[in-house]
């Protein structure tokens, strides 16, 4: 078949454009979402962070930030490991190694940690990454034992200065004094390792390399004396190196551009094809017209290829457009809310252009080619006797498709109503997507029942009400393009919107049960050991401190394994004292902060298929591999924390080894004055609020994928009923003919709407429904929660959407009818 361009497409392009803008606009918007979803996956695959601390050491040793897991077996096994959640390092025996490489002149160990001088913060490091920093003397010398170098602090060289570090305070000379203005401490290269908090471990190891070795040689001969136990880095390979959070970030942009671009890719695509699909069918007399009059169906094919080629790929080109604003703004928006590096810039290449365009294109194509293959084959007189009344017997293809759908749909609901964890929330996914499927396949039966069930109450409403109700049920095909994408935006934003208020609404009552604590003190710089004492004061108070962060646990089962992340809380303290101030809800066993212990929120343990007397598989947050025993699960964990463990052994495993929180009970006004002057004094309220607050900026992405998913089928929506309404026009002529007033026209009109956009949200919603309720039972252990007024806000926006879709262009088409 031939594509090129034949006059009577030309002809029909340019002397009949309104055709098409609906084909155009719904096309542009599917452009306009594969294009921003390709953009962050094309980042999040070339992601990189110029250095800055190693810029001047040509290369770079240090540890893979990913956790692996290996699961299954044979060819099915497969890594379903995670980041780490804080840093992995690397064993300090590998310095020598290093430095043992042919062109390696020196290897420095290099360890950066915070330390306070009093409530301030100083971030330390070794005297030995001077090397490749840089840093000069401005006055003094280099530290020794028992010596610190300080800048940006106001010190003087001789002074004694307290310095706390993760063993403690300890009282420092100050050897010499650096030119920095950022609070900087260096310390002995030996001592550095040890105050870091985790001896015997370093952040990274830079190697200088001899006169006239090339990076890439020194790089090549590093990696061969290391082998496996690090990865080596030249180049912005460095910047990762330096910051840790960018295989996060990798992670977070490739899933967004991948996982969810992918599904926005089908919504738009599957939406795209309708409203080609429509467009084409609404044309059914002009084609039987012309096989009327000797068009052959070779020819049909190829005015109706040519049309799509004409018009998709400037629409698809058009869409690229806000496409990249899309990107730009969503991208921004991660940067701000700290998910990913500052220096990580935005990749823009063709690459994302050309797959919009061409998906464009391939959809037009292909929805324009089945919508013409009947017109185009059959005879020419049924032809004409088809174009004038809609055809009732359901398509022998599309029909046992969505059957297969919707029967996939409930099988699968079943299954997630049977699982929990991950493994409900994947599956309730499957849920919606077959579910849509099969609205979207079965779209004509759907509608006609719907027509029939919604039209019974409208035929005593009026003869406009019985009218629409009658027009409905004969045009059930103009009437399913309506639903569909109505379906899609109610569908999508609900689940996604109301998963987070479900969440929410557990954790939020979770942690209005479980905090007992009078106070709780919250600081940037941490707290050390003794401030949990000096929290309790004299009498009979009790406090705790709690170090907040997150381990990895294998999740799933058989194959499918693989790595969790959890919130974690360290404690400093006893298990007495925490349960003064956190009533954890202990479901069985006893909570014991002993080495060798960890205690799981008890839908974790479940999850992950554990119980009390269990060995877990924990990754630490540094990636170190664990197997803890589980002395106890609790049922508030969603509020407080999943994981509970003592801290002596936590702190080894990060970075800062400084409580973030402290937890008290009964202290004394002294004591709580104290607190105030080194962090935040809030009382369960106030935590409670910022809790919350944290839990919005996390739910900040589902939100927007709603937003954008939701936007796009609202779009999507409008433009399909705008596009029925308006190829009405001789219909809505013919009444006014007969004698129908232009009022009753219009009534019969939003009665028509109204039957559509109720069907909608009503189809919708059960979707959204077979999909929360085994997603949010299978995370939270409960049932969904939907907010009242939020809910009324999504169906009331679907009907005034359909409303006035419907009414402008009613109104528009009566006045050129008149």
């Amino acid at each position: 078949m031939s594509f090129v361009p034949n006059g009577l497409a030309r002809a029909a392009v340019r002397f009949k454009p309104a055709a098409f803008v609906g084909t155009f606009v719904a096309l542009a918007m599917a452009a306009f979402i594969v294009s921003a979803c390709g953009i962050l996956l094309e980042t999040g695959l070339r992601a990189s962070v110029p250095p800055v601390r190693y810029s001047g050491a040509p290369v770079v040793a240090a540890a893979d930030q990913k956790s692996h897991y290996e699961a299954g077996s044979g060819d099915d096994r497969s890594d379903n490991g995670a980041p780490v959640p804080d840093r992995a390092r690397l064993a300090d025996s590998l310095v020598a190694k290093a430095a043992s490489a042919p062109g390696a002149r020196t290897a420095v160990a290099d360890v950066t940690f915070p330390v306070k001088q009093g409530k301030d913060a100083l971030t330390a490091h070794g005297w030995g990454s001077t090397a490749f920093t840089g840093e000069k003397l401005t006055a003094g010398r280099a530290p020794g034992a028992g010596d610190v170098v300080l800048a940006g602090t106001g010190a003087r060289v001789g002074e004694r200065v307290t310095l706390t570090t993760a063993d403690g305070p300890r009282d420092f000379r100050v050897s010499g004094v650096s030119g920095g203005k950022a609070p900087t401490a260096w310390f002995a290269d030996s001592e550095a390792v040890r105050f870091s908090g985790h001896p015997g471990r370093v952040d990274a190891i830079a190697v200088l390399p001899k006169d006239g070795v090339t990076d890439d040689v020194l790089k090549s001969q590093v990696a061969k004396a290391l082998g496996d136990k690090a990865e080596v880095h030249t180049g912005d390979g460095r910047g990762g190196a330096e910051d840790p959070g960018l295989t996060e970030a990798e992670e977070l942009l490739t899933g967004l551009g991948g996982s969810f671009g992918g599904i926005a890719a089908m919504v738009a695509v599957f939406t795209a094809a309708g409203t080609v699909a429509l467009s084409v069918g609404q044309r059914a007399r002009e084609f039987a017209l012309l096989r009327a009059i000797g068009t052959t169906p070779r020819q049909i094919r190829r005015t109706v290829a040519t049309e799509t080629l004409l018009v998709a790929p400037l629409a698809g080109a058009l869409g690229c457009l806000p496409g990249i604003a899309l990107a730009n703004w969503w991208f921004g928006q991660l940067k701000d809310k700290g998910a990913v590096p500052e220096a990580v810039d935005l990749s823009v290449s063709f690459i994302p252009f050309a797959a919009a365009v061409g998906t464009a294109v391939v959809t037009a194509l292909f929805a324009g080619m089945m919508a013409a293959r009947r017109p185009a084959r059959i005879k020419p007189g049924q032809a004409l006797s088809e174009a004038s009344v809609e055809r009732l017997r359901p398509g022998w293809i599309r029909t046992p498709l969505g059957a297969a759908a919707a029967v996939g749909g409930v099988v699968l609901a079943g299954v997630a109503a049977n699982t929990s964890g991950d493994d409900a929330a994947n599956a309730a996914l499957g849920v919606v997507m077959l579910f849509m499927l099969a609205v979207a396949l079965l779209g004509p039966l759907v509608a006609r029942a719907c027509a029939g069930l919604f039209g019974l109450p409208m035929r005593g409403a009026g003869a406009p009400a019985a009218l629409a109700a009658a027009n409905s049920r004969s045009n059930a095909r103009r009437m399913a393009s309506a639903i569909t994408p109505i379906v899609l935006a109610m569908a999508f934003a609900s689940t996604l919107v109301f998963m987070h208020t479900s969440e929410n609404k557990v954790a939020q009552n979770q942690q209005r049960d479980g905090i007992t604590a009078d106070h709780i003190v919250a600081s940037r710089t941490g707290f050390d050991a003794t401030a949990v004492r000096e929290a309790t004061g004299p009498g009979s108070g009790s406090a705790v401190g709690l170090l907040k962060t997150s381990v990895l646990l294998p999740m799933g089962s058989g194959g499918d394994r693989y790595l969790q992340s959890a919130s974690t809380q360290a404690v400093t303290g006893t298990a007495a004292d925490l349960a003064k101030v956190q009533d954890l809800g202990v479901e069985s066993g006893r909570i014991d902060l002993g080495k060798g212990k960890v205690a799981l929120d008890a839908n974790l343990a479940r999850n992950a298929h554990l119980k009390v007397g269990d060995r877990v598989e924990l990754r630490l947050p540094d990636g170190t591999k664990a197997r803890p025993e589980v002395s106890a699960t609790y049922e508030r964990g969603l509020g407080l924390s999943q994981v509970t463990l003592g801290g002596a052994e936590m702190k080894r495993h990060v970075t800062s080894a400084f409580d973030t929180e402290i937890w008290a009970k009964g202290s004394s006004a002294a004591a709580l004055k104290h607190l105030a002057s080194q962090g935040t004094v809030l009382d369960r309220d106030d935590y409670t609020t910022a809790q919350s607050k944290d839990r919005a900026v996390q739910a900040w992405a589902n939100t927007t994928m709603a937003a954008v998913l939701g936007g796009f089928a609202a779009v999507a929506a409008a433009n399909t009923l705008v596009m029925t309404v308006l190829d009405r026009r001789r219909e809505l002529g013919t009444l006014r003919l007969i004698g129908s007033t232009r009022r009753q026209v219009l009534r019969m009109v939003r009665w028509e709407a109204l039957l559509v956009t109720c069907a909608g949200v009503v189809i919708g919603t059960a979707i959204a429904l077979a999909t929360l309720v085994p997603m949010v039972r299978g995370l939270t252990g409960e049932s969904p929660y939907i907010p009242p007024l939020l809910y009324a806000a999504f169906a009331g926006s679907a009907v005034v959407l359909g409303l006035v879709a419907t009414t402008v262009p009613a109104r528009a088409a009566l006045g050129s009818s008149a």
